[in-house]
This record gives C-alpha cells, sequence and structure tokens, in this order.
C-alpha cells in the first residue's frame, strides 16, 4: 500500500515510532477506538517516537474519551496534539473536498492549514479536544439514520406496489434533494453495495453517538433504532458493503 507513496518520493517507516521520530507532524486515521488507542499506545507505537516539539494529528472518528487520553499522554512526552476527523467518502477523499473537524492545539492547527486544504474544501476549528470527536460522532448519526430511513422508505414503496424509482424522482424534486440522497439510492436500485463508507463503520459511529447521549443523558431514540437495523445488517454480512446496504436488513 506504501508503493506509490514511496515512487513519489516518500520514506517508508517500518513503525509508527520510526515514523513519528522522523516527521515533524505525523497524521494517522484508523477504524475506531481500540485501533487508534493500539497504534499510539501499542509496542514501537506513536508515543515510542513522540519528543518535544513533535506533533500529532489523529484523524480517525472515535469517542471523546479515547482522543482526550491520547492527546493527555501525547502532551505528557512534550508533543503537541490536534484531533482532526473528516467528514466525507472515499470519492470526496480522492478528491481533496473532505470537510475536516479540528479540535485541540489551535497553533497546530494553523500550522497544519496546508495539509487540510490539500485534504479538504473546509476544515472547521472547534475549540478543545474531544468537541471535534463529539461533533463528527453527531454528524455520523444525522447520515446514518437518514440512510436507514430511505432504506425504509425505498422497502416500503416496493412492498406497497409503488415504483423505487419513481419515489427517488420525487425526492430528489423536493426539499430531501441531495447528492447523498441520490447517490445511496442509486446503489440500492442497481444492487451495488461497492462501499463508499463502510456499514461497519456507520454503525459503530451510531453506538458511539448513543453513548455519547447517554453520557450527558440525552435520549437518542431515532439513533438506537437505526443502529438496530445496521446491527441486523450486521448479521447477514453486510459489514464490508457500503452503508446503503443497509436495505438488505429490510429485505431479508
Amino acid at each position: 500500500q506504501c508503493d506509490l507513496f514511496i515512487q513519489e518520493g516518500a520514506r517508508l517507516g517500518r513503525t509508527p515510532a520510526e515514523v513519528v521520530s522522523t516527521c515533524d507532524i505525523t497524521f494517522a486515521c484508523v477504524s475506531d477506538p481500540k485501533a487508534a488507542k493500539d497504534l499510539v499506545l501499542g509496542p514501537s507505537g506513536v508515543l515510542q517516537g513522540i519528543r518535544p516539539g513533535k506533533c500529532y494529528v489523529d484523524m480517525s472518528t472515535v469517542d471523546a474519551d479515547t482522543v482526550t487520553e491520547l492527546a493527555q499522554v501525547i502532551v505528557s512526552r512534550g508533543g503537541r496534539f490536534l484531533e482532526a476527523p473528516v467528514s466525507g467518502n472515499q470519492q470526496l477523499s480522492n478528491d481533496g473536498m473532505l470537510v475536516i473537524l479540528a479540535a485541540g492545539d489551535r497553533g497546530l492547527y494553523e500550522d497544519c492549514s496546508s495539509c487540510f486544504q490539500a485534504m479538504g474544501k473546509t476544515s472547521f476549528f472547534l475549540g478543545e479536544v474531544g468537541n471535534a470527536a463529539k461533533m463528527m460522532l453527531i454528524v455520523n448519526m444525522v447520515q446514518g439514520s437518514f440512510m436507514a430511513t430511505i432504506a425504509e422508505g425505498l422497502t416500503l414503496a416496493q412492498v406497497t406496489g409503488q415504483s423505487q424509482q419513481t419515489l427517488l424522482d420525487i425526492l430528489n424534486q423536493g426539499q430531501l434533494a441531495s447528492i447523498f440522497l441520490d447517490q445511496k439510492c442509486q446503489n440500492i436500485l442497481q444492487g451495488n453495495f461497492k462501499p463508499d463508507f463502510y456499514l461497519k463503520y456507520i454503525q459503530k459511529d451510531l453506538r458511539l453517538a448513543i453513548a455519547l447521549g447517554d453520557s450527558v443523558n440525552h435520549p437518542t431514540p431515532m439513533a438506537a433504532a437505526a443502529n438496530e437495523v445496521y446491527k441486523r445488517a450486521k448479521a447477514l454480512d453486510q459489514s464490508d458493503n457500503d452503508m446503503s446496504a443497509v436495505y438488505r436488513a429490510y429485505i431479508h
């Protein structure tokens, strides 16, 4: 996976610690809280390479407790920390059109501005560590719940004898019209669930968003209902398909 980068002049680091010790600013993006912690705290992990002045930017979508813990251990070694999860999908990433949500070291955020401009169309600085994680989970909670509702509507149309394509045409002419709506409906209508945003990751984000609500005694019944549908889809071996494969939870 590193070959293309090496061809462009990048140097290969054999361990996270080696990468961090070589670079002024290290960017990382992994799948979940456990992976984020293992990357930093594990054998030959990021923490082993942190020295005063070294900078670490975690772009993973995880919970606020995880990024707070990682920030504390990195800062305790004299490092600088920024969380910067991203909103978008694979195509937006390829096009450099992500939305970046950052929090933590404001100076490091400014130092990363040219990198963020290359990765995304805009970025937001949200204050202290943990705020970006919370906001990202809320964004993905809305997106995941909306996707489940789209799938539910398409299946209800089908079982009541209505045209799914006509439903999409109607939605595309109304206030709900969006690239996301059209793309995900087309996935379902074409039976194409090639992953653009893995179903297992949106379910992970829903689970973390529900836990965030629980932590402040705030109800999240819509997210909880959507989460159960995604769990059903995972039980049907849809984890590694696109989130739109949640549709299959309604037809089995």
